[in-house]
């Protein structure tokens, strides 16, 4: 079966997540954290990309980001597929590919989602069992969007700046975000755009990624088109 092309579309967030190979870890010491988010802040810089949350889990990467042009997304994956692998690599003196295949890429209806998207990410070390508060995990963006803790890599994206004044009152209506669980059908639909490589949104937004991107949103309707019913019902 033919691989899906990639969105490529400027200005819409995006859902990204990244694997280790057969579930393998991709960050064994602190070092490694630390050394994915340098490599991540060059490569956004470079390739013009936003990222408004991100979670680094043991063996996983989920990043939601705005790209500035076409390219950002693949320039900045590429990048750090580079340079973090050949770190990892001679860190650990393995050799071979560190990566589950190909980065998942979603654009998602920042009017509907971010937010919602953005607390799916950075509830992920809590939905793991790691920890008991998205708080207590030191390698995610929830610092920064719930506490105003200063992180060079987090951009805020204009629905999150909407949520107060200034920075103390958009943390504090972040944080109460968190006080309510996440409804278990959008849980359903945020893995199944990603899993799927489809475009999370109402059939308006589907409509205009698909026209701005030149791919399908979605799955393909299922079965023929059913015919015109004749005159005497049958």
């Amino acid at each position: 079966m033919a691989r899906l092309r990639r969105y490529f579309v400027k200005d819409v967030p995006q859902h990204i997540i990244q694997r280790g190979n057969n579930r393998d870890v991709v960050f064994a010491a602190e070092e490694d954290y630390r050394f994915y988010l340098e490599c991540l802040g060059e490569a956004m810089e470079r390739h013009g990309l936003r990222v408004h949350a991100y979670v680094l889990m043991t063996n996983h990467v989920h990043l939601l980001a705005t790209p500035e042009a076409e390219q950002s997304i693949p320039g900045v994956m590429q990048s750090l597929g580079r340079r973090y692998v050949q770190y990892f690599n001679r860190c650990y003196r393995r050799t071979g590919t560190l990566w589950e295949g190909r980065y998942r890429a979603t654009p998602i209806d920042s009017g509907q989602y971010l937010l919602t998207c953005m607390r799916y990410i950075e509830m992920n070390p809590v939905r793991a069992g790691m920890v008991e508060t998205p708080g207590e995990y030191p390698w995610s963006s929830y610092g920064a969007n719930g506490h105003g803790q200063v992180d060079e890599w987090v951009s805020p994206q204009s629905i999150y700046r909407q949520l107060g004044n200034d920075a103390g009152e958009r943390c504090a209506a972040y944080r109460r975000l968190f006080r309510v669980a996440l409804d278990p059908k959008v849980l359903s639909e945020i893995r199944e755009a990603s899993n799927k490589a489809w475009v999370l949104g109402n059939d308006r937004f589907k409509a205009r990624v698909e026209e701005l991107s030149g791919r399908r949103a979605g799955r393909k309707p299922r079965g023929r088109p059913r015919k015109a019913a004749l005159d005497n019902g049958v």
